[in-house]
């Protein structure tokens, strides 16, 4: 009788830290953990920072583009949007003038703790990517992209 294989692995690893999904996450994890200290400075959370930074980008986006932008939940998106129109950092009309969407803008006081918010983000970026050589920055970001693409479908 013939021994059954098991799975095999995508690429040699000793154990599962060495897998590329562990690595990409324990590098997401610990970009996570940087954010949410420096944006706690600034009363913000990373999905909120997340929200304020494409409202800056796309003014009037709507909560679900927002929400797929942001990879969360249109719920989860919605709890975002309504404790940032609370702190009064955005603004949202109660109805829509046509259709359904609900576009979402800055207000006066949501960009400037945007501005303020995006220093420190940036300080923790520019640390993250310090770590590698300069000249493979732009590989490292192609690698990430053709990744994704491979997942999305």
């Amino acid at each position: 009788m013939k021994e059954e294989e098991g799975p095999v692995a995508p690429h040699r690893a000793g154990d599962v830290t060495e897998h590329v999904g562990y690595r990409l996450k324990r590098a997401a994890a610990a970009l996570r953990s940087a954010m949410d200290q420096v944006l706690r400075e600034h009363g913000l959370t990373v999905p909120q920072y997340a929200c304020l930074e494409l409202l800056d980008e796309r003014p009037g986006i709507s909560g679900a583009e927002l929400a797929r932008r942001t990879f969360v939940t249109r719920q989860s998106s919605s709890v975002v949007l309504r404790g940032l129109q609370e702190a009064d950092l955005v603004t949202r009309p109660a109805t829509a003038d046509h259709g359904r969407a609900l576009p979402v803008h800055l207000t006066e006081e949501g960009l400037a703790r945007l501005e303020a918010a995006r220093a420190a983000v940036y300080a923790v970026e520019r640390r993250m990517i310090q770590a590698i050589p300069p000249r493979r920055l732009d590989a490292l970001l192609a690698d990430l992209d053709r990744m994704a693409a491979a997942l999305d479908g």
